[in-house]
């Protein structure tokens, strides 16, 4: 039971990291996908250094490559559009949507998981989604288009947690976030060659882009990955998935203390913001439950 808490705890501190994604989308001077081109590039060259500071194998067997290679793929949309979404209106609107990723693991986790469809999980979904329209607000047509392309970004964040949840329970999960970047940054570079955007003068940076970049790629982004999969497989992705609504009051906070987003603070964010936290807080005792009723 301690442990279960420590996961929790774990969870909720990976979550607050991933607050500070969408304020560097508005931090560094990059389009979306160099943003992406770096972080990917930056994740998978610490974890080829963790790999070879602990002695780690690279091996992959050919039956999971095509898999980890179609999640990577996947990891890859999720963040383009979810950098492009914030690109085109704010870093809190842009970061609002991926709570609607918990729609989506009520029907994924079933199909892929082979677990029996939960109700409860489907409504309780569906609550986190009435709180976003509270904590949203009215939009403008230009913030339509990213609220769109962040629904995009949702359902590509449920797709790669679900499955990476199934990866993992027969490849390390250390090997899935090393194949998955990598893969990422190979299918990126090619993208970038083709259409002519790899040059100097693209992939310029400036210090401060270098050394956000650096936190984004390594904190934010190995470490992260490193450690979800293994809270995934330990609490559930669902579980998971529902926690990181917390993720855009994180961002709106840090958001109006970084970029000064001043006016996202009305009484329609404390409404949003506390029906999630109650939903939230009602999965874990659900959960909870559950375990000492199945123990």
């Amino acid at each position: 039971m301690q442990a279960r808490y420590k996961y929790h705890v774990l969870m909720h501190f990976i979550i607050f990291l991933w607050g500070f994604t969408g304020i560097l989308g508005k931090l560094i001077d990059l389009e979306a996908v160099f943003i992406v081109w770096y972080r990917v590039l930056i994740a998978a060259l610490f974890l080829a250094a963790y790999f070879l500071v602990k002695k780690k194998s690279f091996r992959l067997g050919k039956k999971h490559l095509w898999k980890v290679t179609l999640v990577g793929l996947v990891v890859v949309a999720h963040w383009l559009t979810f950098y492009y979404a914030i690109q085109l209106s704010t870093a809190s609107l842009g970061i609002l949507c991926l709570s609607t990723a918990t729609l989506h693991v009520t029907w994924l986790e079933p199909l892929v998981m082979k677990r029996k469809f939960s109700w409860t999980e489907f409504l309780m979904g569906g609550l986190v989604i009435y709180g976003i329209y509270f904590v949203s607000g009215d939009f403008t047509p230009k913030e339509y288009t990213a609220l769109y392309i962040g629904l995009i970004s949702a359902l590509c964040a449920a797709t790669f947690a679900v499955f990476n949840a199934k990866l993992a329970q027969d490849i390390p999960s250390a090997q899935i976030t090393f194949y998955e970047l990598s893969i990422g940054f190979v299918v990126l570079s090619m993208f970038l060659l083709f259409t002519g955007q790899f040059s100097y003068d693209q992939l310029a940076l400036s210090g401060s882009d270098f050394y956000w970049l650096l936190f984004l790629g390594i904190i934010c982004t190995s470490f992260a990955f490193l450690v979800t999969i293994d809270i995934v497989k330990r609490l559930g992705a669902f579980t998971v998935s529902l926690s990181i609504n917390l993720e855009p009051i994180y961002t709106i906070l840090l958001a109006i203390v970084i970029l000064n987003e001043h006016e996202l603070l009305n009484k329609n964010f404390y409404i949003g913001a506390a029906v999630i936290i109650v939903v939230v807080l009602a999965n874990g005792m659900l959960k909870h439950l559950q375990d000492n009723k199945n123990n």
